[in-house]
């Protein structure tokens, strides 16, 4: 029992760890580690190791990696796949001096969803294990009716005297976008296979180009041409109120929920339904409640990625459905008829306890990362991050990944100058997703 107990230790631990790496390096994602895990399972069984403790590792490294996947994404303008939308409201809450407490939220939402996750999971699951087919069924129709909210909530910026049909412009501007960006996507989907990487790790994917490119590059490359900074005081103390963490936990976690039985849906397609839960506040003034919305925002986005990867394994458990590579990894390890209510039990405890140390560490590296980069001039480290992503794209893309990766920062510096949200650029997923299921 104690030997038991040691292994299952060692194997959160383990998981932790690694989700450190996936979670700040970007480019690496928490897929990677799944599959080669997978691999050296054999290795590792004659090791002593059995693959339910492999399954371990896997779980833990997911969980941490939801949560530290927040800092490049605020610190450096460096999404990863599901951290995209994370960046904009990340970054300039950075350059107003509110980077460690961006990070705070983060963790605060992923450990909520964690929470949120053992409260709800009996009513969430009887509502999917019975309602699956039907949701499967009319998805098409679904994802139509977010990408036609998605737009048509696009009120454009405010300037008094410009007419009460200017927004009518500005949905025109977003719909135009969607759709640019759609088939950028679908373009880059169909000639996947054209993707050959210098540096093969894990499987290869073309929404590292993309996502690096519509939300990553090109933030920065729009910082190169203002005055940006990086301030040099941090607050890191949580200044939003108790209403907005509690509304952010409970639509990130809900909307994570959701994609985690649903075929070719991904976390960042939650993220833009979470982000409908977010309405504007009126009772203060717009720099104020931009600022607010931007916090809140972060909470509700790291509630989606992590209540995602813990209802995947529920639907792994009750449909044999796998919705991530962490998933098919585990489903590679054990079968899934041997995942009974004592595995779920040991799966859960292992989860509670990497977002636990996961929530720690998070915190400790968002509020000393700031430190370190204070000290480099703004101009060099937005090259620096634009250069390194380049690199990453060059290696596990190739040619063809550097192309898109260009023509996406291109798209992705057109929203500023249009004034509006770059959210219209999840088109890039949510059109080719459309296209499929119809």
């Amino acid at each position: 029992m104690t030997v038991e107990i040691s292994l299952i230790l060692l194997s959160i631990l383990a998981g932790f760890l690694l989700g450190i790496v996936s979670g700040l390096i970007p480019g690496i994602h928490t897929n990677n580690f799944a599959l080669i895990l997978v691999g050296l399972s054999p290795i590792l069984l004659n090791l002593g190791i059995e693959p339910l403790y492999v399954a371990i590792i896997v779980l833990s490294n997911s969980i941490s990696h939801t949560f530290h996947d927040i800092i490049p994404a605020i610190f450096l303008g460096a999404p990863n796949d599901d951290m995209a939308l994370a960046v904009l409201p990340g970054h300039r809450l950075l350059l107003d001096g509110y980077g460690a407490e961006a990070v705070r939220l983060s963790a605060l939402g992923s450990a909520g969803s964690v929470a949120f996750a053992l409260i709800m999971a009996y009513p969430l699951v009887f509502f999917f294990t019975n309602s699956y087919d039907t949701i499967q069924e009319n998805m098409a129709w679904i994802l139509i009716a977010i990408s036609a909210i998605l737009i048509l909530t696009e009120k454009g910026e405010h300037v008094t005297g410009q007419g009460s049909l200017a927004s009518f412009r500005y949905k025109g501007y977003a719909l135009c976008l969607f759709i640019l960006s759609g088939l950028l996507g679908y373009f880059a989907f169909e000639m996947e296979y054209l993707a050959t990487p210098i540096f093969k790790f894990g499987e290869t994917s073309v929404l590292l180009p993309l996502l690096s490119g519509l939300f990553g590059a090109s933030q920065l490359a729009i910082s190169l041409m203002s005055d940006s900074h990086i301030p040099s005081e941090n607050i890191s103390r949580m200044q939003l109120s108790v209403k907005r963490i509690l509304r952010g936990i409970i639509s990130g976690s809900f909307a994570g929920s959701i994609v985690a039985w649903l075929p070719g849906i991904s976390a960042s397609i939650a993220t833009v339904v979470a982000r409908f839960t977010i309405p504007k506040e009126i009772d203060r003034d717009d720099i104020e409640d931009e600022l607010e919305d931007s916090k809140e925002f972060i909470v509700s986005i790291s509630g989606v990625n992590t209540a995602n990867s813990i209802f995947g394994l529920f639907a792994l458990a009750m449909i044999g459905k796998t919705r991530s590579g962490a998933m098919v990894a585990v489903n590679r390890l054990l079968d899934t008829a041997t995942i009974d209510s004592r595995s779920i039990i040991l799966f859960l405890t292992a989860i509670v306890a990497a977002a636990l140390l996961s929530y720690l560490s998070t915190i400790a590296i968002g509020n000393n990362v700031h430190h370190v980069l204070k000290k480099i001039e703004y101009r060099k480290l937005c090259f620096a991050v634009i250069a390194g992503l380049t690199i990453m794209v060059a290696l596990f893309t190739g040619i063809f990944g550097i192309l898109l990766f260009l023509t996406a920062t291109t798209i992705g510096m057109l929203p500023p100058f249009m004034k509006v949200r770059r959210s219209h650029l999840m088109g890039v997923i949510l059109l080719p997703v459309i296209l499929y299921f119809i």
